[in-house]
C-alpha cells in the first residue's frame, strides 16, 4: 500500500508565514521568525511535503528548519503557482488562499523536492552570488566610463573599477579555497571541468544552481536549465519552438561554455558546424550545443565518470 504524503502549502512574506495543512484543514498564520518556524516544523513528520514560492532570503529560515527536520520541500516559481490557481478557477488572491493553492499544487503536481544542502555548498552559493553581483557592477561601471567625457569622472570610475577587480579576485580566491577544502565539491568540480568548455565559473554555477544534476533525466535537466524548446502549435498553425523559464544563471553559464566548446573541441565544433550548414541561426546552434553539454554533464555526474571523447575514425 502506497501512503501519499501530507501536503502543506505555505505563503511566505517578510513578516509572516500563512500555512495550509491538509491534515488540519484550516489556514493559520505565524511570525516569520526562527522560534515560531521551529515550533511549526516540529508538528510534521518526514512523510510531509511542503511547497512554497521562492522568495529569496524570506524563506531562508523555513528552508533551514525543514532541512534539519528531514522534511521534503519544494520551492516553486511564483508564476507556476499563479497559473495553477487560474487553472483551478481561483481568481481571488490573498495570503490564506495562496497557501491553500500551494497545498493543492503539492497534491496534484508532486513537484521535485530540493536535495539536502550542506553548509559548504550553501557558502559556495553565497560566494557565487556575490561574485555575480560584483561582475555586474563592474560591467556597469565600464559602460559608464566609456560614456564619460570628463577626465575627473573617468578617473573616479577607474578607481572604483580597480576596487571591484580586487574584490572579485578575493572572492574567486575564497571560492577556489573552499572547493579544494571540500572533497565532495572538489570531486564534482573535477568531473564537470573534464568536459571541454566547462571552466571554473560554469562548474561553480552548476554545483550551486543545479544540485539535481546526475539524479534526474536529460529532459528534466534541460527544462530546469531553461534549455528545452517548447512547441507553439495550434490546429494547423506551427509556430517556432522556443526555450523559456528555468534557471537563467545556469543557462547563461552553459551558453558561454558552448561558445568555448565550439572553438576548441572538435566533437562540439563539428556539431555546431553541421547545424549552421543546415541553415540554423548561430544563436540557436549554440543553444543546441549548450543542451548537448548539459546532457553529457548529467550522465557524467550520474555515472561519476569524467568525460572521454569518442575516438576518431
Amino acid at each position: 500500500m502506497i501512503i501519499s504524503p501530507r501536503c502543506v502549502g505555505i505563503d511566505v512574506s517578510k513578516r509572516y508565514l500563512d500555512i495550509f495543512d491538509e491534515a488540519v484543514g484550516v489556514p493559520e498564520r505565524i511570525a516569520n521568525t526562527p522560534h515560531a518556524i521551529t515550533e511549526l516544523v516540529a508538528r510534521w513528520r518526514c512523510d510531509a511535503l511542503v511547497v512554497f514560492e521562492a522568495t529569496g532570503i524570506y524563506d531562508l529560515e523555513l528552508r533551514e528548519a525543514l532541512r534539519r527536520a528531514g522534511i521534503r520541500f519544494a520551492r516553486i516559481n511564483p508564476a507556476r503557482a499563479r497559473d495553477f490557481a487560474r487553472a483551478c478557477g481561483q481568481l481571488a488572491k490573498t495570503d490564506p488562499i495562496d497557501a491553500r493553492v500551494l497545498a493543492a499544487f503539492a497534491r496534484a503536481m508532486q513537484p521535485v523536492t530540493e536535495p539536502v544542502g550542506t553548509p559548504a555548498r550553501d557558502a559556495l552559493a553565497w560566494l557565487a552570488k556575490r561574485r555575480d553581483q560584483m561582475v555586474h557592477m563592474r560591467s556597469q561601471e565600464k559602460n559608464r566610463r566609456s560614456e564619460a567625457t570628463d577626465c575627473a569622472i573617468v578617473s573616479r570610475i577607474s578607481r572604483f573599477i580597480d576596487v571591484l577587480d580586487n574584490e572579485i579576485a578575493e572572492i574567486e580566491a575564497e571560492i577556489s579555497a573552499l572547493i579544494k577544502a571540500e572533497p565532495e565539491i572538489s570531486q564534482d568540480a573535477q568531473l564537470l571541468r573534464s568536459l571541454p568548455g566547462i571552466g571554473p565559473v560554469a562548474s561553480m554555477q552548476l554545483i550551486t544552481q543545479m544540485p539535481e544534476l546526475g539524479r534526474i533525466g536529460p529532459k528534466q535537466a534541460a527544462a530546469l536549465a531553461g534549455l528545452a524548446p517548447f512547441n507553439v502549435d495550434s490546429g494547423t498553425y506551427r509556430g517556432k519552438r522556443k526555450i523559456g523559464g528555468g534557471r537563467k544563471r545556469v543557462r547563461d553559464a552553459l551558453y558561454m561554455a558552448a561558445l568555448n566548446a565550439v572553438r576548441r573541441a572538435d566533437p562540439f565544433k563539428a556539431f555546431y558546424t553541421k547545424l549552421r550548414a543546415a541553415g540554423k541561426p548561430a544563436k540557436l546552434a549554440l543553444i543546441a550545443v549548450a543542451r548537448k553539454l548539459l546532457t553529457i554533464l548529467n550522465a557524467m555526474m550520474r555515472d561519476r565518470k569524467p568525460y572521454r571523447a569518442a575516438p576518431s575514425t
